[in-house]
């Protein structure tokens, strides 16, 4: 038995290595790691989702009974569209697979231990075939390892997550004939980072429970990448691509079979390295959800609402910041809806479905200082998520 645990946790642990491009949605970050907290619009800073708590608040895995397992995946489906010149040519990363696996036991009466690892970010798109759009290929990956810990006493609970995050970045793209033709790029770059999540969560014990959150940022450099990128504008960046720190408050509110769940979020993107230099604001994120549990089968529904933090400048002197941004990581999402379910199969196992779209968003940049009058780059960008995940409690 011991040693079909070892091979499954090995096997968790290269599904997530080697996992591909992860398209984002709030900024390059997704609006919830899980099926559960997915299906509730990322709603899930004071709403338990079991062990899929580990991923959002570390506090909450103190609602877990014993011992659960969350294990599953997510198919990304984006549709990312750019238009600079005559023709609109679709990025060819058009599908990408997101997994997470997470565990919370309660080990002593006041105390729980977790273990989570799971895809949390990313953004790219792939224009190899598109010589107009310089050819342009990027791609980010971001996953996360975390162990959290947790203590109840009455209706408080408190945790603490340390956090080891893995992150690897390309950009690499042809410039047209009249800038040299060459290829710039210096291939795939990587790097860890170690950061932090605190969260708290209370329960008035009449159905209400309020939370908070902070993520602490994540110092990540990956040599070579953004200054060989970069140069070639005469941008002068350095490699640094912090990932944000960010905090949240939530509530929610239970009755009987009935639940909603409210998130407020602010990502600090003007604060990090690398997307400060590229003009990256701070987000605010607002996510609701609601839940109706029957017993034997669940049903959520969702929406996640948040502010884009890519800004436009349509200044000439910041062209080549508006062709990266809309060209190369265009994580301009703002609206999404979810819906999503669970079945529970007996006592012990169940298995939780979301689907998630996310409504297209358009917008375009003025780059006539760069190409010519009246050059424009124009980007749309939709998604579509379809999450299955397993839960087992023992």
């Amino acid at each position: 038995m011991k040693q079909l645990n070892r091979k499954i946790i090995g096997a968790i642990a290269i599904s997530l290595v080697t996992s591909t491009a992860i398209y984002a949605t709030n900024g390059d970050t997704l609006i919830g790691v899980g099926a559960k907290t997915r299906a509730m619009g990322g709603a899930g800073i004071a709403f338990s989702h079991g062990a899929e708590s580990t991923l959002v608040n570390p506090a909450l895995i103190t609602d877990v009974k014993e011992t659960e397992i969350s294990f599953g995946g997510t198919i990304f489906l984006p549709t990312i569209k750019t238009q600079m010149g005559a023709l609109e040519h679709k990025s060819a990363a058009d599908v990408s697979v997101i997994p997470a696996v997470a565990i919370a036991s309660q080990i002593k009466p006041n105390i729980y231990l977790g273990v989570g690892m799971w895809g949390t970010a990313g953004m790219g798109v792939d224009f190899k075939a598109n010589p107009d759009l310089f050819k342009m290929e990027t791609t980010l990956q971001l996953m996360q390892f975390a162990v959290p810990i947790a203590y109840k006493f009455n209706g408080l609970s408190i945790g603490i997550a340390p956090i080891l995050q893995y992150g690897s970045l390309d950009i690499h793209y042809q410039l047209p004939p009249a800038m040299s033709g060459a290829n710039v790029g210096d291939g795939q770059n990587q790097d860890f980072g170690f950061g932090v999540s605190v969260g708290a969560v209370y329960d008035f014990k009449n159905g209400f429970k309020v939370g908070a959150v902070y993520k602490s940022k994540i110092k990540m450099k990956y040599e070579h990448s953004i200054s060989a990128a970069t140069a070639p504008f005469g941008l002068g960046f350095g490699d640094s691509l912090d990932q944000p720190a960010e905090y949240g408050i939530g509530f929610s509110y239970t009755n009987g079979a009935h639940s909603i769940a409210a998130d407020y979020k602010k990502i600090l993107w003007s604060k990090a390295k690398g997307y400060k230099d590229f003009g990256w604001k701070d987000q605010d994120v607002f996510a609701i959800g609601y839940q109706y549990d029957a017993g034997l089968w669940a049903l959520r529904l969702g929406f996640n609402h948040s502010k884009n933090p890519v800004t436009i400048f349509n200044q000439p002197q910041k062209t080549a910041l508006d062709m990266f941004n809309l060209l190369g990581f265009p994580a301009t999402m703002q609206n999404h809806l979810s819906v999503g379910g669970t079945y529970r199969y007996s006592k012990n196992f169940s298995i939780d479905t979301t689907v998630v779209y996310g409504f297209n968003s358009t917008k375009s940049a003025d780059v006539s200082a760069m190409f010519g009058p009246g050059a424009t780059i124009k980007n749309k960008h939709s998604e579509l998520g379809i999450t299955v995940q397993f839960n087992y409690k023992f």
